[in-house]
């Protein structure tokens, strides 16, 4: 969620503290701001909404100052507004947040007590009050840090400086991920890597319960009981280049676009086209295992859904998926030679990370798949599979998602095959239809500008179903998901056979039905449903391929025949025109389509 981003050194410090928020404008928030020591003293610049606001704010009133810290806030306590803006400031201390302090109310009314005088309605400026309380009772800035973090509950990431000490900063990692980055007489503080690739690419990684003293020579790290330990410094393999959108209009669709070149670039990691053979390496015997547990949030877990199905029929091995943010809570057994999976574009999503820290307490193997190799899920796993997305920038996931699915494919026949429920025939086929996908996917782009015509109608409907059967129900609600994420229409995604349970009551013709129906073995059961919806004059938008274009295209009031594939691998190309069509939708309506409202790319809260 929010972004933090810190610099101490010898030069300039705002234009590299508002590119470092630029580059973490993908996370999501709804404020933005940063502060400098001025003369040793503390000045700040805040801003409602976008950071051009905030960089408005800097043209009209300049910031100096070599040492200085910044922030993007996605509002948690207190409404989005320049008040509760980070960063957060007393005449002491200055300091930025991400995460939730769950003890605040305790300690503001201690401060209030105090007499002193709280400006904001978040959480985090009671840290600010209580470092500063502790240096009125004589504490140096090292000692009343230190001092204060033990009071703290909750997660956080912080980052603080101090009126008169040009020289000094203080960061702290209690659940939310931060980073320190090492320069040459100047050091760095950034919520990920991402904000910090202009400036170095030497980041040091701070685990939960860490602190450091940084300033312009380098880091001391300690521990939650004030040990002194080492982190590694690792070369990141971000580039600083500026990321921008190659000419499209936006970052979603430029990374809509980017699916043939990146799953492809999944598939070399972890696929021999010569030999049509897996080479995905399991770090654990596919004979011995008996469960696997899928868990995830949001789009990754319906990349996990058709994964569970994949796994299941083709590999005869029991599946259990779970929600992230439900999951431990219900303090479940879980099973010996048990292997836990889990899928995280980030590698930093906080209910999948406690999933993941719940899961290896019960003695499960942890594998995880994530778009980060540098993330704190991948640093707590046994195994990584990195998907090859490459940074993706819009909120809404597109290229992380297909990329997740590619993976998963290959951890579906490589699990079958070790199993010795598939065997080498069965592999080369299931493999060659994968190794078709990106050029298969290529082609589906062609429909494009036939699925923005259709969006221009679908943005004019206030409630939209989508169905599907089998993996393509998976992808009926990640359709929906991206209708509701950025467009705000309200969809729901059905599995098609639940239709006449409930959901038929709602079909008029003022309520478009997506169809993804696939020729597969439940073809002929969803082109019933579709049948149904057509009945009650509901007006039906069916993506299928050619086959199924012809049975159905006729009484469909929009159809879209993709290319003809394995049933296999279909989902990961129905998953496409889905996207293009909330894109379009999105468009059509006006909506801030790469940061729609209220939404963050990486959920760092519970």
């Amino acid at each position: 969620m929010c972004g933090i981003v810190g610099i101490i050194g010898s030069e300039q410090v705002a234009p590299h503290l508002m590119e470092g928020l630029k580059r973490l404008e993908y996370r999501g928030y709804d404020s933005a701001g940063i502060a400098t020591l001025v003369n040793g003293s503390i000045h700040r610049r805040r801003a409602e909404g976008k950071i051009i606001n905030l960089a408005n704010r800097l043209e009209s009133e300049p910031l100096e100052g070599s040492i200085g810290i910044g922030h993007t806030r996605w509002a948690t306590h207190g409404v989005p507004n320049e008040e509760n803006a980070h960063p957060h400031a007393t005449t002491k201390v200055a300091l930025v947040h991400n995460g939730i302090i769950e003890n605040y109310q305790e300690i503001k009314a201690e401060m209030v007590g105090e007499g002193r005088n709280l400006a904001s309605d978040t959480d985090t400026e009671v840290v600010a009050h209580l470092v500063h309380a502790n240096m009125d009772r004589g504490m140096d800035p090292v000692k009343a840090c230190g001092t204060a973090l033990k009071r703290l509950e909750g997660a956080f990431a912080l980052g603080i400086i101090f009126a008169g000490r040009h020289d000094l900063m203080i960061a702290a990692r209690q659940g939310s991920p931060l980073a320190i980055g090492h320069g040459d007489g100047e050091m760095y503080l950034g919520s990920d890597a991402m904000a910090l690739a202009h400036l170095t690419n030497k980041i040091q990684y701070l685990e939960d319960g860490d602190w450091a003293v940084i300033t312009p020579d380098g880091a001391t790290v300690y521990d939650a009981e004030d040990n002194e330990i080492h982190r590694d410094i690792s070369l990141s393999s971000l580039s600083g280049a500026t990321i921008g959108k190659a000419g499209y209009r936006h970052f979603m669709l430029k990374e809509i676009y980017e699916q043939p070149q990146v799953i492809g670039d999944t598939l070399h990691s972890y696929v021999n086209p010569a030999s049509r053979s897996v080479t995905l390496p399991l770090s654990f015997d596919a004979t011995e295992v008996s469960r696997i547990t899928i868990i995830a949030c949001g789009t990754a877990y319906l990349a996990g859904m058709v994964a569970k199905y994949w796994l299941e029929s083709v590999a005869r091995v029991p599946v259990e998926l779970d929600v992230a943010s439900e999951f431990r809570y219900r303090a479940a057994d879980m099973p010996e030679s048990g292997v836990s999976i889990f899928i995280s574009q980030s590698g930093e999503t906080m209910d999948t990370l406690e999933s993941l820290r719940y899961a290896r307490r019960q003695g499960q193997h942890i594998v995880s798949i994530v778009n980060s190799p540098e993330s704190t899920i991948a640093r707590e796993s046994d195994t990584v599979w990195q998907t090859y997305a490459g940074p993706e920038i819009g909120v809404a996931s597109t290229k992380a998602f297909t990329t997740q699915l590619t993976v998963l494919a290959c951890l579906a026949i490589a699990v079958a095959r070790d199993r010795g429920v598939l065997d080498s025939a069965g592999e080369a086929r299931l493999t060659e239809a994968l190794t078709e996908v990106p050029a298969r996917v290529a082609e589906v782009l062609n429909h494009d500008e036939r699925i923005q015509e259709i969006a221009l109608t679908i943005a004019e409907a206030r409630d939209v179903l989508y169905l599907g059967r089998g993996t393509s129900y998976a992808i009926a609600l990640e359709g929906a998901l991206k209708l509701k994420e950025i467009s705000y229409i309200h969809a729901e995604g059905y599995a098609a056979g639940e239709m006449k349970h409930g959901p038929i009551a709602l079909i008029d013709e003022n309520v478009p039905v997506i169809v993804i129906a696939p020729s597969d073995s439940l073809f002929e059961k969803t082109a019933s449903n579709l049948q149904e919806v057509v009945a009650r004059d509901g007006r039906v938008v069916f993506f299928t391929d050619q086959s199924g274009a012809e049975k159905l295209g006729d009484i469909a009031a929009e159809t879209i025949a993709l290319p003809t594939v394995d049933a296999f691998v279909a989902p990961i190309l129905h998953t496409v025109p889905v996207q293009l069509l909330a894109y379009h939708v999105a468009v059509a309506k006006g909506t801030d389509v790469d940061q729609p409202r209220n939404l963050a790319k990486s959920v760092t809260v519970e």
